[in-house]
């Protein structure tokens, strides 16, 4: 590798920014002949999570995820290859202290929404979702990057017990408890980053790391409605679902949020559908599908009532059947700011472990005198695991 040649092949034009982790250039592609980024690794950096960040990556192609082009070491020196993204980054279109245009935070929203579908849907946990980690292109579409500390189901995790990888002002209250990172945990950050979008403030905020830290874990943030009451109410209340402190009282994951917003379910080829994480309904569906099933059984059951006292009766009135039509709705399923270190006080906080519900309760409907009684509907749960975490030190990562 020469001074301005890497690979024998990317030409290093202009530095675009210079952390502990990584120098980033924009970069010529001799071979094609069009610009890229290049990513190289700093010589003190984790090599681990930096070979975490392109595997990540790569397994992922959507429209709203930066794609990595190419990965190798060029005389020991690790190097990844990404797009050119030329609209910068959505922490440079923020305005200081002030909300985004209703129209543009549902556009982005939307758009990170998708992108985050289609890591979950692949068992990807970004982990660290914030202004300065969303790119725009040419067309001014919000694309998530930086899986730098991202989750793989599957793969081995980067961190130790006790140990937190996030950025402070976007982590989750699990995070900060060092539980297990899940799509949930993305959905949080994307709360933050919303509600942000949609105010022009955090919901929490102090100068002192830890303190923030202990809000996001103990603290529900002030309605949106107290800064915006003019907010779009369906944003508005998307932000607040996702910024709730159980993570199975959220969206479950991009998928949902995409739905929320009025996108189309991502699909999978046939051949992946085999692979696809089938993530637990969350406390929110599950309620709902159980006041559902309940529901029709009432239904069921007035119908069955009445078929026998229309049986029973001298009249020589035909009966007529009634039927009740039950729909269920199901959801298909960065301000740039430092990573700093937090260590939490001992606490005890409970995580609590995946629910699962078998299957949706369907339509009820009444049955005519004649037809036989239809088979009672039946809900299945599991009872959900409580597990207590043995430490609460939490530490963010770069």
């Amino acid at each position: 590798m020469t001074a301005d040649l890497v690979a024998g092949r990317y030409r290093l034009e202009r530095r675009l920014s210079k952390t502990t982790m990584a120098d980033v250039w924009l970069a010529d592609d001799g071979v094609l002949e069009r610009r890229v980024v290049v990513k190289l690794l700093a010589p003190d950096a984790d090599v681990p999570r930096f070979e975490r960040e392109a595997q990540a990556a790569a397994t992922l192609a959507h429209p709203n995820i930066v794609q990595v082009f190419d990965y190798g070491e060029d005389e020991g020196r690790p190097y990844m290859v990404l797009e050119y993204l030329p609209g910068g980054t959505l922490a440079e279109r923020l305005p200081e202290g002030a909300a985004l245009g209703d129209e543009e935070t549902r556009q982005v929203a939307t758009d990170i929404a998708a992108g985050l579908a289609h890591a979950h849907q692949h068992g990807v946990v970004h982990r660290d979702l914030k202004p300065g980690n969303v790119l725009f292109d040419e067309e001014w579409r919000a694309r998530v990057a930086d899986f730098g500390i991202a989750r793989v189901v599957g793969a081995a995790t980067l961190t130790e017990e006790g140990m937190v990888l996030g950025t402070v002002l976007y982590i989750s209250p699990e995070q900060v408890a060092s539980g297990p990172a899940t799509p949930a945990t993305d959905v949080y950050a994307f709360g933050v980053l919303l509600y942000r979008l949609l105010t022009g403030r955090f919901p929490f905020e102090s100068s002192n790391a830890l303190e923030l830290a202990r809000m996001h874990r103990d603290l529900d943030p002030p309605p949106i409605e107290a800064f915006r009451p003019d907010a779009p109410a369906d944003l508005a209340a998307l932000a607040t679902a996702a910024l709730a402190k159980d993570p199975l009282k959220r969206p479950p994951d991009g998928a949902a949020l995409s739905a929320a917003l009025g996108a189309e379910p991502p699909s999978l080829p046939r051949d992946e559908e085999a692979a696809t994480i089938r993530l637990p309904a969350p406390g929110w569906l599950r309620q709902r599908r159980l006041a559902y099933a309940f529901a029709g059984m009432v239904l069921v059951a007035g119908g069955l009532f009445a078929a026998v006292m229309i049986a029973g009766s001298d009249s020589s009135a035909p009966a007529v059947p009634t039927r009740a039509d039950a729909t269920s709705t199901r959801p298909h399923r960065t301000i740039s700011t430092p990573t700093v270190p937090v260590s939490i006080p001992p606490t005890t906080t409970a995580t609590t472990g995946p629910t699962t519900t078998n299957e949706n309760p369907p339509p009820a409907t009444t049955t005519p005198a004649a037809a036989p009684p239809p088979p009672p509907t039946t809900v299945t749960t599991t009872t959900p695991t409580i597990t207590a975490p043995t430490t609460t030190a939490a530490t963010t990562g770069p």
